[in-house]
């Protein structure tokens, strides 16, 4: 039997090394490509003309008892800058590539925020140091960008949130980089899938639990989990208010949704455990056997028959598209990659 401090190079499929008689992607796999934290460059400054959120400063976020239904003006600003969140997102993703470090994404997207008039909701919310989470393999969320570059077969969440108007725009998706094992996009189809799900189970007058029940059922149905530590939540004019939306069937959630209440559905899913850990980092969520996760978010307000998503590019397909395609295997219809050398 080979040493386990020199295992040989294995294929996903590959009995592993170790003679556990598992495939190696399903058992070393996860250890000999585990994520490492890289080094972080500077905090990135935001300039005066742009306006600040109320935490920008001090880190800390001002909390009020904020209306779970919106007026409708603050509904077309939300709209607006949901609009905007999701043209940064799609921008982003275009860039993701092998070599391309999780540092230079996060360039790109603080510059796209400024560029569009707003500002990285969260960069130094309770003193996050980026304008980006970058999640990469089994990172589940909060991924700091680094100076780590992303390797052919990885898969990244991106997570974009712009504050504009006075309101938070939410949205997020995972991306293949080069080529990626089937098991790898099947995650990531899977979890669209789930975003999806929970989406349709939107109705004025249901309980909020029902949103967690359709998401559930269907990643179960795939051999699949839902990360549970962290859920949807209520925003607007705060980044994240009281209302929690959970991506697993909780009985106790029973807040009924009302036309003009908004919200993120943001399922995590994952290829094996539906379990935590934090980095030392404080922020930095990982699977603890180092499965793969995937993730998928928008933001979205009930309307008298459903949900309407707020998170949507004025035109053009988005960045939850064009993953979906790309994982699928399908050929991306986005525009070209932005220089980032």
């Amino acid at each position: 039997m080979p040493s386990p401090t020199a295992p040989p190079v294995c294929k996903p499929n590959d009995p592993c090394w170790c003679g556990s008689g598992k495939k190696f992607k399903r058992c070393h796999r996860p250890t000999a490509e585990r994520v490492r934290a890289g080094r972080l460059g500077p905090r990135r400054s935001v300039p005066d003309h742009i306006e600040h959120p109320p935490y920008a400063e001090s880190g800390e976020p001002v909390r009020w008892d904020e209306p779970l239904v919106k007026s409708p003006e603050v509904l077309d600003r939300m709209r607006r800058t949901g609009a905007a969140a999701a043209e940064i997102l799609r921008t982003v993703g275009a860039a993701v590539a092998p070599g391309v470090t999780t540092d230079e994404l996060d360039a790109l997207a603080h510059e796209e925020c400024i560029r569009l008039g707003g500002y990285p909701s969260p960069l130094n919310y309770r003193w996050f140091p980026k304008s980006l989470c970058t999640s990469v393999n089994e990172v589940i969320c909060h991924g700091i960008p680094d100076d780590r570059a992303l390797c052919d077969g990885d898969i990244v969440n991106l997570d974009v949130t712009l504050w504009r108007e006075g309101v938070h725009g939410d949205t997020n998706a995972t991306f293949c980089v080069g080529t990626v094992d089937p098991e790898s996009r099947r995650l990531v189809t899977v979890t669209r899938e789930c975003m999806d799900r929970g989406i349709d189970a939107v109705r004025p007058g249901l309980p909020i639990n029902v949103i967690g029940r359709a998401i559930a059922d269907h990643a179960d149905a795939n051999g699949c989990a839902v990360i549970r530590a962290f859920i949807g939540h209520g925003i607007g004019e705060q980044f994240h208010t009281d209302l929690a939306v959970p991506h697993y069937f909780e009985p106790r959630a029973t807040t009924i949704m009302e036309p003009g209440m908004t919200f993120t559905i943001e399922p995590m899913i994952s290829l094996g455990s539906w379990q935590h850990q934090i980095w030392d980092d404080g922020w930095t969520a990982v699977t603890p056997d180092h499965s793969r996760v995937a993730q998928f978010e928008h933001t979205l307000v009930v309307t008298d028959d459903g949900a309407d998503i707020l998170t949507v590019p004025t035109e053009g397909p988005t960045a939850a598209d064009v993953a979906l395609e790309q994982a699928l295997g399908n050929e991306r219809s986005a525009a070209p990659s932005p220089s980032l050398r």
